[in-house]
C-alpha cells in the first residue's frame, strides 16, 4: 500500500491526467482504505465510548454517595424528631405529676438474667438516689436500687423481688403487685370476695411511700378462682414494654401520702 501511494503521488501535478492504471489502483486500494476508515472510527468511537462509560460510573459513584448522605440525614433528623416527642411527652408527664423530677436515658439491661434491671445514664449528679420511683408515659418502671455519680440501676416492677402496693381501679379491691420468677406480674393478697375481672385497670395506691397515687401498673390478664386459699390468683398484663424503653422519668421526692393513708414496706 505504501508503493502503491507513492506510485499515485509521484503522479500529481497541475496538469496531471489520472491514466488507467491509476484508474485501476485505486479502485483496488478503495476496500482497504475502506477497512482502515472503518477501523479508525471504530476505534475513535470505542475510545469515546470507554470515557462516556467511565464519566457515567463516576457521576454515579457521585450520586450514591450523595443519596447516602441524604438518606442518613433524613434517618437523623427522624430519630430527633422522635426523642424530642418522647421528651416531650415525659415533660407533660412531670408537669401532671406536679412532683420534682429528672428525665434519664436507659442504656442498658441486666445481662446476666438473674435480675430484671435497666441501666440509666443519669446517676447521682443529677439527684438520682436509691429507692426513687422510675416511671415512664405508658405507667409504672420500677425503682432505683443503686447509683453512682453518672449511672444508675432500676430494679423493673416485674422482678420477682419487686413489690408496690396497689388496687383495682374499678372496684377497688387492693393487694400488692409483684413480679414472678418465669416473667410478669401478678396481684397478690386479693381477697376472694373482692370484684375482679379481666380487663381492669390496676394502678398505684400512693401508700408504699415510693409512687404516687394513680400511676397505671397494668391490666388484669387472668382472674384464677379455682384454687383453693383465701385469696385469688390474679395475673396482671404490664402497661409497660420494658424492653423498648429509651426514657423515662425518675420522680426525685417523695410523693405526698393520700389522705388518711399510711405507709407500708415494699
Amino acid at each position: 500500500m505504501i508503493v502503491s501511494l507513492h506510485m499515485l503521488s509521484t503522479r500529481l501535478g497541475p496538469n496531471a491526467v489520472e491514466s488507467w492504471s491509476t484508474a485501476i489502483l485505486f479502485e483496488a486500494l478503495r476496500p482497504f482504505q475502506s477497512s482502515v476508515t472503518r477501523l479508525g472510527e471504530g476505534g475513535i468511537g470505542l475510545i469515546h465510548d470507554y470515557l462516556d462509560l467511565v464519566n457515567v460510573q463516576r457521576e454515579n459513584q457521585k450520586l450514591r454517595l450523595e443519596l447516602a448522605r441524604v438518606t442518613t440525614e433524613k434517618t437523623h433528623l427522624a430519630e430527633l424528631e422522635a426523642e424530642n416527642h418522647r421528651l416531650a411527652e415525659l415533660l407533660e408527664l412531670r408537669q401532671a405529676l406536679n412532683l420534682p423530677a429528672v428525665a434519664a436515658n436507659v442504656i442498658g439491661a441486666d445481662a446476666t438474667g438473674l435480675s430484671r434491671t435497666l441501666i440509666l445514664g443519669q446517676g447521682t449528679d443529677s439527684g438520682i438516689k436509691p429507692g426513687m420511683a422510675v416511671v415512664s408515659v405508658q405507667g409504672v418502671v420500677g425503682k432505683i436500687i443503686a447509683a453512682s455519680a453518672h449511672a444508675s440501676r432500676v430494679l423493673l416492677i416485674d422482678d420477682h423481688n419487686s413489690a408496690l402496693d396497689a388496687f383495682d381501679q374499678r372496684s377497688r379491691a387492693r393487694g400488692i403487685v409483684a413480679g414472678v420468677v418465669d416473667g410478669g406480674l401478678i396481684m397478690k393478697y386479693v381477697g376472694r370476695t373482692d370484684d375482679v375481672k379481666a380487663g381492669d385497670s390496676v394502678i398505684t395506691s400512693g401508700l408504699d411511700g415510693t409512687f404516687p397515687r394513680g400511676l397505671l401498673i397494668g391490666s388484669v390478664k387472668e382472674v384464677g378462682r379455682d384454687a383453693p386459699g383465701l385469696f385469688l390468683n390474679v395475673s396482671i398484663k404490664p402497661a409497660v414494654d420494658f424492653r423498648r424503653l429509651e426514657q423515662v422519668l425518675v420522680i426525685t421526692q417523695p410523693p405526698p401520702q393520700p389522705p388518711g393513708g399510711r405507709k407500708t414496706q415494699s
